[in-house]
């Protein structure tokens, strides 16, 4: 078995790994790469191998950058099986073509700003139509139920606790006589999340490959976060400001819903207006009544309770762009939350160009960014920001919270890979910018040194 790492090294984004076993190529992942644009739109146009020779897809879960190119992978030429759980499935059909939707609104949006300048038009990286072409080759499985995917190979889909539907995903391979397990962890969730199950742990366990977000890094405690939000919406309030907060609309826009309704229900924050404005948000919700099966039994009650969480009394969802530019006349305070969560892409760059240069506003970042998004140096302090390629004073408040983070902590990797039981002789870094993955690898290497730690760079390959 040969593995070939073509994102996601030594960095976050663009998850892909290529799988060579008994011949044959299987892809694990197939996500979008975020960062500096130029770079981002020659990675996620380019494949370093030949598409049409992948015979098989396995997807860990439906977060853009490890799902986010598969349109663009089938106009490659890819036309196999797309294999993940059945809520990733139900997500991936309404996010990627959200996400095409977007693509081609930005792509009119600066194709009509370069016209103005005698400047070419800009294409979008794949269009709703292709997206859907894409979308028919997925093949939803089950947790916890061994698939055969191709000769010699079965996977089966474990819950990560990352996100609704996240998986981490073991390999069972077998080439001649020689046998091996590899488990993959995917985005790994925290535990003890409001809404979800915790994270499974592999058992026997050969080759480790797993994700290194915040290899270096503590989250701040779950328990403070309700305290930290009140604070920060009550402060926004006093100055008669918004709230503005990039975010995924899966997943994370959930969580930050049920804290508000918390935070409203026990009145630590008044009722005021809380805009969901993405569409995909609204559908997004609908696959979660869906899929009671990756709930904890807390969530699962409250959400077929007489009071649902995001039904509450002032939570609006905003569908159309007319309601959506119409926020820009609110005056009184109140939350928009708007996707993307890096704040690249969709609404929320409209909302932060009309509200980051106004002193009563306060923007919300509430997970980790990549380097070189407009949420990165937003977060990271930048004092002037370019939105849609023109320059904006950052004089809104920038408040920063991690707790909210769908990723487990240096800590929290550290004990999940305590509980894998298996001989694991080797253990791959991956999924982490380069002091998160190296930090994490040494970790690792003082925790178990038996096993050849690796943080492979991206075009390398290794052979199990």
């Amino acid at each position: 078995m040969k593995i070939h790492f073509c994102g996601a090294n030594r960095t976050t984004t663009g998850s892909r790994h290529l799988l060579e076993i008994n011949g044959r190529r299987v892809l694990m992942e197939c996500g979008m790469y975020q960062g500096r644009r130029e770079e981002s739109l020659m990675r996620n146009n380019e494949f370093p191998f030949d598409a049409t020779r992948v015979e098989v897809l396995l997807l860990s879960h439906a977060h853009i950058d490890h799902s986010g190119v598969i349109p663009v992978f089938y106009k490659a030429g890819f036309r196999g099986k797309i294999f993940c759980t059945d809520a990733t499935a139900d997500l991936c059909r309404i996010m990627l073509m959200d996400s095409a939707h977007i693509q081609e609104q930005d792509a009119a949006f600066v194709t009509k700003k370069n016209a103005k300048k005698g400047l070419p038009p800009v294409a979008p990286l794949y269009t709703q139509l292709e997206t859907a072409a894409a979308l028919e080759h997925l093949q939803p499985v089950a947790y916890n139920r061994p698939v055969p995917v191709i000769d010699g190979l079965t996977a089966t889909w474990l819950d990560a606790g990352h996100m609704l539907g996240s998986a981490m995903i073991v390999l069972d391979v077998e080439e001649g006589k020689k046998k091996l397990r590899l488990a993959f962890s995917g985005d790994l969730g925290r535990g003890h999340s409001d809404i979800l199950r915790d994270p499974d742990h592999p058992r026997d366990v050969d080759v480790l490959m797993t994700e290194s977000t915040y290899g270096n890094r503590e989250h701040e405690p779950l328990t403070d976060v309700n305290d930290k939000v009140c604070a920060i919406v009550n402060s926004a309030v006093e100055r008669n400001g918004k709230v503005i907060i990039p975010s995924f609309a899966v997943g994370r826009t959930q969580q930050l819903l049920y804290t508000l309704y918390q935070l409203t229900q026990s009145r630590c924050i008044p009722a005021l207006p809380i805009y969901v404005d993405s569409p995909l948000s609204l559908q997004a919700t609908e696959v979660f009544r869906r899929h009671p099966e990756c709930f904890n039994k807390s969530f699962y009650d409250a959400m077929h309770g007489s009071q649902n969480p995001f039904s509450m009394t002032g939570i609006n969802y905003v569908q159309s762009v007319e309601d959506s530019i119409a926020l820009n006349d609110v005056r009184k305070p109140c939350v928009i939350i708007s996707a993307s969560g890096m704040a690249e892409a969709g609404r929320i760059r409209h909302h932060l160009r009309n509200n980051i240069e106004n002193a009563r506003n306060t923007i919300l970042i509430v997970g980790w960014c990549a380097p070189h998004t407009l949420g990165s140096h937003i977060a990271s302090g930048h004092k002037e920001v370019n939105i849609f390629g023109e320059p904006y004073k950052v004089n809104a408040r920038v408040e920063t919270i991690n707790a909210f983070s769908g990723h487990a902590d240096k800590n929290e990797l550290r004990e999940w890979v305590s509980e894998i039981t298996g001989p694991l002789k080797n253990i791959v870094i991956v999924h982490g910018e380069e002091e998160a993955a190296q930090t994490f690898a040494g970790t690792l290497r003082a925790d178990r040194p038996q096993a050849t730690v690796t943080v492979p760079e991206f075009g390398t390959s290794i052979e199990l």
